[in-house]
């Protein structure tokens, strides 16, 4: 039986004594696309009303808006802990961004973290401020996300029913990792490191719809800046606060599962096994597989909407809790609405960044589809096990015929990637939603892929930044 007591010194040495060269080269280029996709997400997010708020909030802070990390897609520089704190709200606004696959069938899909978005805006932050190198970024998103991925397989199932959003907790310790690798800090600090931004762990699913959401990543990479900031001035926290009787795992989930953590950090890697999964959809991913379910149904028998009398979908019993917004009335809600991603489909046939408005989903007749949708439990879908996101349809005809079809996970699964270039489209379309002309997302897609050649993060950081256009001189009155 491992030492329990060991495992917050055990997380840190990881940290600390894990080398670039011992993460495997498809690990690395895994962990590439997660980056890429986070940095087109953070161009699309800054230019939501949320990245509007989030800049506004920036200029009361008195601190300069010209020095240190880049806001990404605007002009704004500003200290580590800030950009991170903008960035990662940014890269989660849209509910775009990648999601981790789960192991145990008792670790519910949801349970789980959206890893890039709390994961890669402090290393990126620091990175650029210390003027670290390409691969020194990589390696330290790797194993932040690594940290933060396996303590989200641990920890009890409870934690996630019980209202907690796993990417703000999980996160703020996975960001406090990565934080911490970038410091140079030793074991010891490091251990610490983890205690404080354990301390900082939290977030309520509560505020799924809402501009919270994205706020808990966002916050959950500050608290890491902030954790191995504070350490690194000889600020003191406790060695064992993942561990302890009074520590972040039992007090967040009741409990956790030492095999599943216990000398699993790096065998495998989680970008391996069981893998990350990059959205094709702007809406949670619980609603993937039904999406390409339907989508695929939709376009293999040429449906119309005026065709349809009603939608039947079924999943296991943790997905209705999660996509709780039955009549979505803005962009937000209809992304946690598995109605609205049902009728999106059967009306447009597409469902990106465009599709999720609030105009979009206001519209009388995505409203009048939304009322075609029956979505709840399906046995099928319960015995599949809570690790997969079994979903089955009936689409049911006016002329009596029902058309059906089922899946466990959907594309950008690790059981159905999308390809190199799929990513990359990706990231082109959303930096372009976020003011980005094309030849600079192809040079940034250029550096990314290799990464690891960059001597200094900061050739990559130039081109996250969007100046703001000149303004024409006004003519001269005569």
């Amino acid at each position: 039986m491992p030492n329990e007591t060991a495992l917050t010194a055990e997380v840190a040495s990881f940290i600390t004594r894990t080398k670039a060269a011992q993460i495997p080269r498809e690990v690395m280029r895994l962990g590439k696309r997660s980056l890429l996709d986070g940095l087109g997400l953070a161009f699309a997010g800054n230019a939501a009303e949320s990245g509007h708020i989030v800049r506004n909030y920036l200029k009361t802070l008195g601190v300069p808006l010209d020095k240190g990390a880049t806001v990404i897609g605007t002009a704004l520089k500003v200290p580590a802990r800030f950009a991170a704190f903008a960035n990662g709200i940014a890269i989660h606004a849209d509910d775009y961004d990648d999601t981790q696959l789960a192991v145990a069938k008792d670790r519910v899909y949801g349970l789980l973290t959206h890893p890039t978005a709390p994961a890669l805006p402090p290393v990126l932050a620091i990175a650029e401020r210390d003027n670290r190198s390409g691969l020194d970024l990589l390696t330290a998103f790797q194993i932040a996300v690594e940290v933060e991925t396996k303590i989200a397989e641990a920890i009890n199932p409870r934690h996630y029913a019980d209202g907690f959003h796993s990417t703000a907790t999980m996160g703020a310790i996975g960001a406090a990792a990565g934080a911490a690798r970038l410091l140079g800090l030793d074991a010891a600090q490091t251990a610490q490191v983890l205690s404080l931004g354990a301390s900082q762990a939290a977030g309520l699913r509560e505020n799924f719809g809402t501009m919270t959401k994205p706020f808990h990543p966002g916050r959950a990479a500050e608290s890491g800046v902030l954790a191995a900031e504070l350490v690194k001035l000889g600020w003191t926290a406790a060695s064992n606060g993942l561990e302890a009787n009074r520590g972040f795992f039992k007090a967040a989930g009741g409990g956790y599962d030492p095999q599943s953590i216990h000398g699993k950090l790096g065998k495998p890697w989680t970008f391996a096994m069981p893998g990350v999964s990059i959205k094709p959809h702007p809406s949670g991913s619980l609603t993937h597989t039904g999406m390409g379910v339907m989508l695929e149904l939709v376009l293999k028998h040429d449906i119309k909407p005026a065709q349809v009398a009603k939608v039947r979908v079924g999943t296991n019993r943790h997905m209705p809790n999660t996509l709780i917004h039955r009549r979505p009335k803005n962009e937000l809600q209809a992304k946690f609405s598995m109605e609205f991603c049902m009728a999106i489909l059967l009306l447009e046939r597409k469902a990106g960044l465009a599709e999720f408005t609030d105009a979009i989903v206001n519209r009388a007749d995505v409203q009048r589809t939304i009322g075609l949708i029956d979505f709840g439990v399906h046995p099928k879908a319960e015995a599949a096990g809570y690790e997969k996101m079994t979903t089955l349809i009936d689409i049911e005809l006016k002329d009596g015929r029902i058309i059906s079809g089922s899946a466990d996970f959907g594309k950008g699964s690790p059981a159905h990637p999308m390809s190199d270039n799929e990513v990359a489209n990706k990231f082109i379309e959303c930096a372009s939603w976020g003011g980005l002309p094309k030849a600079a997302a192809g040079k940034i897609i250029d550096l990314v892929f290799n990464l690891e050649k960059l001597r200094s993060t900061r050739e990559l950081t130039r081109l996250l930044a969007i100046k703001p256009a000149r303004k024409k001189p006004a003519k001269a009155k005569k």
